[in-house]
């Protein structure tokens, strides 16, 4: 899913080969943002969504056109939790190897998208693979990334709150979206602490400890908002942004060991 850090790009100059709008253009439809302009040169499509831009690279219009609508309910998704207007803009490129080349990143194995530099990069090989129900969650977690920022936090904080805009509207019951998990709580074994950024290392090694790690924490975020509300699940993750997340933590009275005890009962207990 997921990777989720945001990556940056190298970018050249714009020719439209094709636009097809994905629904009727409004007068909020983005125009074509600077950062893809000329992103290949030749063999380029343009489809527009309601709020939407997505552009392949010799990609069907139709295949383009299904990732506008999600991306506009990727957006409508991510604006319901952060307050936001959301204009997303997906990159589709034709390849894995061109994907984690555009985002500047050595591999993106298991991964279905990254986030970078304001827009979604989709990684066609594994895109394709997601049911529908997967696609929406991996394009709305990438654009909360794009949308809530991911610097100076902690790679449980900013995958596991994109998780968690992701999961939201779901219909997901927490023991599917959280299955390999799941597996190890029923087997007697907790995680014993929150996971560090050497558990998103998308390097194809260990996938299942990959999928964990994105469950981890995914319940953490979640505890936070069953525990003191979305709202202030939101206010900690911007606040974490400013100040970090230890005092952010701290203003709800908990530090990092007791967020960790608390989230490994909250694990135990949706999951066992």
């Amino acid at each position: 899913m997921s990777g989720q850090v945001s990556r940056r790009a190298a970018i050249v100059s714009v020719l439209l080969l094709a636009v097809a709008p994905a629904s009727a253009p409004t007068p909020d439809s983005p125009v074509l943002p600077a950062e893809i302009r000329g992103l290949w040169g030749d063999g380029e499509v343009v489809v527009r969504g309601a709020r939407s831009v997505v552009v392949g690279r010799h990609t069907a219009s139709g295949e383009l056109g299904d990732i506008a609508r999600r991306a506009d309910r990727a957006g409508q998704r991510v604006s319901a939790v952060l307050g936001r207007s959301v204009r997303p803009l997906v990159v589709v490129p034709p390849s894995a190897s061109e994907a984690a080349g555009l985002a500047e990143v050595g591999r993106v194995d298991g991964l279905a998208a990254v986030a970078d530099r304001g827009r979604v990069i989709i990684v066609p090989e594994f895109f394709a693979k997601l049911n529908s129900i997967g696609k929406d969650v991996v394009l709305t977690h990438e654009l909360t990334h794009v949308v809530a920022g991911t610097d100076r936090l902690p790679p449980w904080l900013y995958e596991g709150f994109a998780d968690y805009v992701g999961y939201r509207d779901s219909g997901l019951p927490v023991r599917t979206a959280a299955a390999e998990l799941a597996a190890e709580v029923r087997a007697g074994r907790l995680p014993g602490e929150l996971p560090g950024p050497a558990a998103f290392a998308a390097d194809g090694r260990d996938p299942v400890r990959l999928a964990r790690a994105y469950q981890e924490a995914w319940l953490a975020c979640r505890f936070l908002a069953d525990r003191f509300g979305e709202r202030t699940l939101v206010r900690l993750y911007r606040d974490a942004r400013e100040g970090g997340v230890d005092r952010a933590l701290a203003a709800l009275g908990l530090s990092a060991a007791t967020l960790t005890a608390r989230w490994r009962d909250y694990v135990r207990d949706q999951l066992a």
